[in-house]
C-alpha cells in the first residue's frame, strides 16, 4: 500500500512538472532566432517546418499565422534599450514602410488580446497612419492620450506588459529570404508615470 501511494504521489508530481514545463515553453512568446532591434521573428512560424512547441505557442498567442510566403511576424516585448513595454511608460515608434505591400503594427496585453480602451485603436497600418512630410510615421504607446498617432496602453494604473506586433504582408522576395535584413521602426521610451 505505501508503495502503491508512493507511485500515486510520483505519477502527479510527474504530470504536473510536465504539464508546468510544457505550459512555460508554450506562453514563453513568439520570439525566434532572428532579431532586429527590439524585434524578434521566426522563419519556421508559417512555414511547413514548425515544430508542435511552435504551433501551440502560434495557437495561444491567437497569431493564425499566414503562409511563410504570405507574411513575416515581428514580435516586440522590449524597447530599442532592452526593457520591457510597460503599459504605465509612454512609447514612440518611429520608422518607415517596410518592405511589403501592407503592413501593420498592433498593441496586445499580456494575455494575447487586444487592451479595451474607449477610443476603440488597437493598430496602425500601411493605409491609416498619419505620416511626416518626409513620409516616415510616429506613432505614440501609452496611457494618456496625445495628438496623431496613438495606440492606447490602458488606463495607465497598472505596471501590466504589453507587446507590439508588427506585420508584413506580401513581404518583398529579400525580405522573405532574410527578414535580418530589414529595416524596422525604432520603439523609443519617452517617459513613465510610475
Amino acid at each position: 500500500m505505501k508503495l502503491a501511494l508512493k507511485l500515486l504521489g510520483i505519477a502527479i508530481a510527474a504530470l504536473f512538472l510536465g504539464m508546468g514545463s510544457a505550459l512555460l515553453v508554450v506562453r514563453g512568446g513568439l520570439g525566434g532566432g532572428i532579431e532586429v532591434g527590439p524585434w524578434q521573428t521566426s522563419t519556421i512560424i508559417g512555414s511547413a517546418e514548425a515544430d508542435p512547441y511552435t504551433r501551440a505557442r502560434v495557437a495561444t498567442a491567437g497569431l493564425l499565422a499566414l503562409n511563410r510566403s504570405e507574411t513575416i511576424y515581428f514580435n516586440a516585448t522590449r524597447d530599442d534599450v532592452g526593457d520591457r513595454l510597460r503599459a504605465t511608460c509612454t512609447y514612440k515608434i518611429v520608422g518607415t514602410d517596410p518592405p511589403a505591400r501592407w503592413w501593420s503594427i498592433t498593441l496586445y496585453a499580456g494575455d494575447h488580446y487586444l487592451v479595451a480602451n474607449p477610443e476603440d485603436r488597437y493598430s496602425y497600418g500601411g493605409n491609416n497612419v498619419a505620416r511626416e512630410d518626409d513620409g516616415s510615421f510616429i506613432i505614440a504607446v501609452g496611457p494618456e492620450k496625445t495628438g496623431g498617432n496613438w495606440i492606447p496602453t490602458g488606463n495607465g494604473q497598472t505596471d501590466d506588459t504589453f507587446s507590439l506586433t508588427l506585420r508584413l504582408y506580401n513581404p518583398e522576395p529579400a525580405a522573405a529570404r532574410d527578414p535580418s535584413g530589414v529595416v524596422l521602426p525604432h520603439i523609443a521610451k519617452e517617459a513613465c508615470t510610475r
